[in-house]
């Protein structure tokens, strides 16, 4: 998917609706169906997207036994579990919170990165942002009250979602980096192996649906079709595009998207502390991605991101270290 210098805005708020709105459409697909079925039909639609543009590329697979056991690790960190997870969470809290829970990924990240990679280093800035992005997190919880307010279980399973995402990124660094395979076929790659485990996991866990309401079945659908596979085909042109500062800050817009879509078409409720503490949250995770370019960094910048292995994307399968601050 191309995108010109001047035409990307589109393509952002775009993708930040798509992503943003993930989270609605789990909840509507909870209402019929198994957080797993929902994963499973979801990685399997955006498999099969992205599998059609790997053919249109004239792309291939990834080759190598140790490469495709990478993508199973990350497919089962990446997918399987954090989109299972966010399913389970919202049968308890809302939309809206699981939304602003996912934005916890990037501190996450953070923190793993700092003990698994060993170009990161935690600057008194970076720490600044951590510490104020954890203590967001205790201001959506409403420690102050005890944890009593929105179920804590469902609220701790979308915060144990944002950290699968933060494990994710610095392990794909780290083992899928430098594979000489494109972003796009280690991405297909990647939700090909969650289609497979879930395949296998799903049926041995879960009962067939009893019902397939067509809003549940077009939701699941459209989490697959868009929020698994267009998303990262926008994302991948956003970066080209308008590089990979850009492309980051949409993560920080998810949260509102999520809070302003959950609160109008679901009427759900939020107490004033989850938003709150949402923007301490964005805040502390815009700190933690701050890095000073370096004159290495700025000529790698310029390479051409088809080359470049993906990272893992917060809501969807894979993106290109440079649409993070810390692989620029």
């Amino acid at each position: 998917m191309t995108t010109t210098r001047s035409g990307w805005q589109l393509q952002y708020l775009t993708l930040a609706l798509i992503w943003g709105l993930s989270f609605l459409f789990i909840k509507e697909g909870v209402r019929a169906f198994a957080p797993l079925q929902i994963t499973l039909g979801r990685v399997a639609i955006g498999a099969a997207v992205l599998l059609v543009v790997l053919l249109a590329c004239r792309e291939r697979l990834p080759r190598g036994a140790r490469t495709w056991a990478h993508l199973a690790v990350v497919a089962v960190i990446n997918n399987v579990i954090p989109f299972s997870l966010f399913g389970y969470a919202e049968q308890r809290i809302p939309s809206a919170l699981a939304g602003i829970c996912n934005a916890s990924a990037p501190l996450f990240g953070a923190v793993v990165a700092f003990a698994m990679l060993p170009d990161e280093r935690l600057g008194p800035r970076r720490a600044a942002g951590l510490g104020a992005g954890f203590a967001g997190v205790f201001v959506v919880l409403g420690a102050w009250t005890g944890l009593s307010g929105h179920d804590l279980t469902g609220a701790l399973m979308a915060l144990g979602g944002g950290l699968c995402y933060g494990i994710g990124f610095p392990y794909t660094r780290r083992f899928l980096t430098g594979t000489g395979f494109s972003s796009l076929s280690l991405a297909s790659g990647q939700l090909v192996c969650a289609t497979v485990v879930l395949a296998i996991v799903t049926p041995a866990l879960t009962s067939p649906p009893t019902q397939w309401p067509a809003a549940s079945v077009i939701s699941v659908a459209v989490l697959g079709a868009l929020g698994t596979g267009i998303a990262y085909l926008l994302n991948y042109g956003i970066i080209a595009a308008a590089g990979a500062t850009i492309a980051t800050t949409v993560g920080y817009v998810m949260p509102l998207v999520s809070m302003v879509a959950g609160i109008t078409v679901l009427s759900e409720r939020l107490t004033w502390n989850e938003p709150v503490g949402a923007v301490i949250i964005v805040a502390g995770a815009a700190l933690t991605q701050a890095r000073p370019r370096t004159r290495v960094d700025t000529a790698a910048a310029g390479a051409d991101v088809r080359t470049r292995p993906p990272v893992p994307v917060y809501g969807g399968p894979a993106r290109t270290p440079a649409s993070r601050p810390e692989a620029r």
